[in-house]
């Protein structure tokens, strides 16, 4: 079975088994969306949103950021690990969307990478989540080792994985692939043990790396 091929039973069985397939970070707005994504760097998804469920409270907007006292800030950050250099890149992300952008978050991705701390998974996760934009695939740990044990890549740098990515898969699919494939790779193609047995890609899948 060609690449091609594969991606196409694989996204057939993600809408089957991810219907509606969502990132499952809390946000109410796009801005809240790109903290929390910033947040979740080394950090699980459960963990940040235990943290922005008070924090979005306490600082409403960029402007709020932006002008926290940054020790203050720091305390709150905490609980999501690498807390002094999430607080540097989140408040220079908001200083700069201010600056540049008037406080509204861009809707391009050549914008929004201009941000600090924002590179294109981040702005992916943004704009596919947000604003429903295919600005590309959205590849984190979990989509780039899923995509390596399907063989849909052999690539390691995720810039290069979501060029393969975005080749194997029609873009109208792009906002849901990403989401889809976070999941099964969390609950399912976990990193240590996955589930091959209750995997419903397991007869088409090479399992390449998975000993």
């Amino acid at each position: 079975m060609t690449a091609a091929q594969t991606a196409k039973t694989v996204l057939t069985r993600l809408h089957e088994a991810h219907p509606g397939a969502r990132y499952e970070l809390n946000w109410t707005t796009p801005f809240e969306l790109l903290v929390a994504t910033i947040l979740a760097a080394q950090c699980t998804d459960e963990r940040v949103n235990r943290v922005t469920a008070t924090l979005f409270k306490k600082y409403q907007g960029p402007r709020a950021f932006a002008e926290a006292d940054t020790a203050g800030l720091e305390e709150d950050l905490k609980p999501t690990g690498f807390y002094k250099q999430k607080t540097k890149s989140v408040q220079a992300m908001s200083r700069e969307l201010l600056a540049s952008f008037g406080g509204e978050v861009p809707k391009t991705i050549e914008e929004l990478i201009t941000l600090p701390g924002v590179a294109r998974k981040t702005a992916n996760v943004v704009l596919n989540t947000a604003f429903g934009i295919p600005s590309g695939v959205i590849v984190d740990t979990h989509v780039a080792r899923v995509s390596q044990r399907l063989g849909l890549t052999k690539k390691e740098k995720p810039d290069d994985i979501e060029k393969d990515l975005m080749k194997l898969v029609p873009q109208d699919e792009w906002t849901f692939f990403g989401p889809a494939v976070v999941l099964h790779g969390r609950y399912t193609c976990t990193a240590r043990k996955p589930r091959c047995d209750a995997c419903p890609l397991n007869d088409t899948c090479p399992r390449i790396g998975v000993e």
